[in-house]
């Protein structure tokens, strides 16, 4: 009795073992298998699960996937022979849970969620702009502390002012730029108290701030760092004419005191010209230096400044000679992959251009996060020009296989010819345009 209960214990950790065995590569082959995958409609997206046994699979809705050409539906298990891929496509859009399983559901083996998505088309950029925190006056970026006996303060900050608040007149005198704040603010201050008229969240209000009398310089001074509300150039990613919409940069703009990110109510951007470039050298970011045109070439407003870029209404766009003038399909972050792509920019005037980089490596992301792909510069006209990425073109958009995947954001200092990009679909989902997964 003994020997066939050890004979039966021994089988049943045999079975286990067995098992275990069977199991243990098919959970190292599915790691692929995101738990939310995203298609567009009409879109296929295939899988490579090798294992020695049937399995099956369930949707816990009707209509909304295919596998392998079949509908799949939640009454029936459909069956998936052993060493065969899986092909999953979107029928309509919807989400819809699956479950993958041995015998028909008796061993669960992966529960994923698959977004089913419209497609969406739009226009790359590749636009040199201008970027503006607001249309007119300085922003304050930080206070000056006074000392005051065995104290120190911020006339300005004491009276109501905020860091990130735009000064757009000072006595009623309409402020233009940083030079003509200070002059207007050192003149007036000699009259006594200034009203400042501010802009804060798109509402103007009027805050009175008393000058400080400095006993060792005997200036008058009023405690607040300023800054032009230009924040540089940087490049438009992409637009959607229908929505009169787009996005740029593929990163938050912030203040380069403080690194904080800056609060944008009624910024702009425009046209902007390139009428230099600083070459790259390791350990040395160059740039692009652009003229601004503002008036009848104001491009759009601001209405966002966040982590995958700025977003706002576009109220003109120029005609420009561009090699994508139409609109083109999104790519979904899944459909990146290593290999050949171009990355649209202006290096001069207001031609935008397609040069040649190399997707090296992409990351596998189900959730918007930033720096999902690591790509190099390989078009040596772009690299004798530039020496590689340079500041101003943060927002060139990236297209592979007819799609706008990505955007370039960063630059990696010790080899310009490298750098970061964003997936367009995290930018896209920032827009509100697409359901988030």
């Amino acid at each position: 009795m003994c020997n066939y209960r050890k004979r039966n214990i021994l089988y049943i950790i045999a079975v286990f073992l067995v098992l275990f065995a069977l199991l243990l590569p098919l959970e190292i082959n599915i790691k692929n298998l995101d738990k939310n995958l995203r298609l567009f409609e009409g879109q296929e997206q295939n899988f490579q699960i090798k294992f020695p046994l049937d399995l099956y699979i369930r949707a816990d809705k009707d209509g909304i996937l295919d596998i392998n050409g079949n509908p799949i539906n939640n009454n029936d298990y459909n069956r998936l022979a052993f060493h065969n891929d899986i092909s999953l496509r979107g029928l309509s859009r919807g989400s819809v849970n699956l479950e993958l399983s041995l015998f028909k559901g008796l061993i669960p083996i992966r529960q994923l969620t698959v977004n089913v998505l419209p497609e969406m088309r739009l226009v790359p950029g590749g636009h040199s702009i201008g970027i503006k925190l607001c249309d007119e006056g300085v922003i304050v970026v930080g206070y000056f502390h006074l000392e005051k006996g065995n104290s120190f303060f911020s006339p300005a900050e004491e009276s109501g002012v905020l860091i990130g608040d735009v000064i757009v007149a000072v006595n009623e005198i309409s402020i233009k730029d940083i030079d003509m704040a200070a002059e207007i603010i050192k003149t007036e201050s000699e009259k006594g108290t200034l009203n400042f008229t501010l802009k804060r969240r798109g509402q103007e209000l009027k805050i009175n701030v008393t000058p400080y009398l400095c006993p060792n310089s005997r200036e008058r001074r009023i405690g607040l760092y300023i800054r032009d509300t230009a924040a540089g150039v940087g490049t438009l990613s992409f637009y959607d004419k229908e929505n009169e919409c787009y996005g740029a940069l593929g990163h938050i703009i912030t203040d380069l005191d403080t690194n904080a990110a800056l609060e944008i109510s009624d910024g702009l951007i425009v046209r902007a010209d390139v009428v230099n470039i600083k070459m790259a050298q390791r350990g040395q970011p160059g740039e692009k230096a652009g003229i601004f045109r503002e008036g009848k070439d104001i491009l759009g407003t601001i209405n966002k400044n966040t982590i995958f870029g700025i977003y706002g209404k576009l109220k003109n766009i120029e005609d420009c000679i561009t090699p994508y003038p139409d609109a083109i399909p999104l790519g979904l972050a899944s459909q990146v992959e290593p290999g050949p792509a171009e990355m649209l920019t202006v290096i001069e005037g207001n031609k935008i251009q397609s040069f040649k980089i190399e997707i090296e490596k992409v990351s596998n992301q189900n959730k918007p996060v930033d720096k999902g792909i690591i790509l190099r510069i390989v078009d040596e006209n772009l690299l004798g020009i530039t020496g590689g990425i340079v500041q101003g073109m943060s927002g060139s958009p990236i297209i592979q296989d007819g799609r706008l995947v990505g955007v370039v954001t960063h630059v990696f200092v010790n080899d310009p010819s490298r750098g970061y990009g964003i997936f367009a679909e995290w930018m896209v989902k920032e827009m509100e345009f697409l359901p988030v997964s």
